[in-house]
């Protein structure tokens, strides 16, 4: 078996014991760096009363916790499917690698997952979403993002 069949294997096991125990849905995550795991992860908004408690946030939490660090350059995600619009942006945000997943959107969508709707959901423009969204400027509001700015001691992420 390749290391890539191996990891996603894993992520498939950790998806069937994480939603066998009725944590949340049938989704695992691994994260791996030079050919090891460092961290692990099943989807568990079910147990943790958390809509953000997917696989892959809690392993992206895990491998950031364990490193040291918000950054994960070098790894690669292995997700059980394919990432929902939530889970893919944590992985831009961890600077991931490399991404590689089982199962498709679609198919995730036969069983009544929405994935695919939050991806057409998010290029729409945000007076056309479904969320009321309201861009509503106030005088000083800048100030914060101006003062991080000029800081020179700020840490970029």
């Amino acid at each position: 078996m390749n290391p890539d069949d191996q990891f996603l294997a894993r992520a498939i096991e950790l998806a069937r014991q994480g939603s066998e125990c009725g944590e949340g849905g049938p989704f695992g995550a691994v994260i791996v760096r030079d050919g090891k795991i460092i961290a692990e992860g099943w989807n568990r908004v079910v147990a943790s009363h958390d809509p953000t408690a997917h696989a892959e946030i809690g392993a992206i939490r895990s491998a950031c916790a364990g490193l040291g660090h918000f950054h994960l350059p070098g790894c690669t995600l292995y997700a059980s499917s394919e990432p929902c619009p939530m889970c893919l942006s944590a992985a831009y945000w961890a600077r991931i690698e490399r991404i590689v997943f089982a199962n498709s959107r679609a198919e995730a969508a036969a069983i009544g997952f929405c994935d695919d709707e939050l991806y057409c959901e998010l290029n729409r423009h945000f007076s056309a979403r479904s969320i009321v969204m309201e861009h509503h400027p106030l005088a000083g509001a800048l100030e914060p993002l101006e003062r991080w700015a000029a800081n020179p001691g700020r840490i970029l992420y």
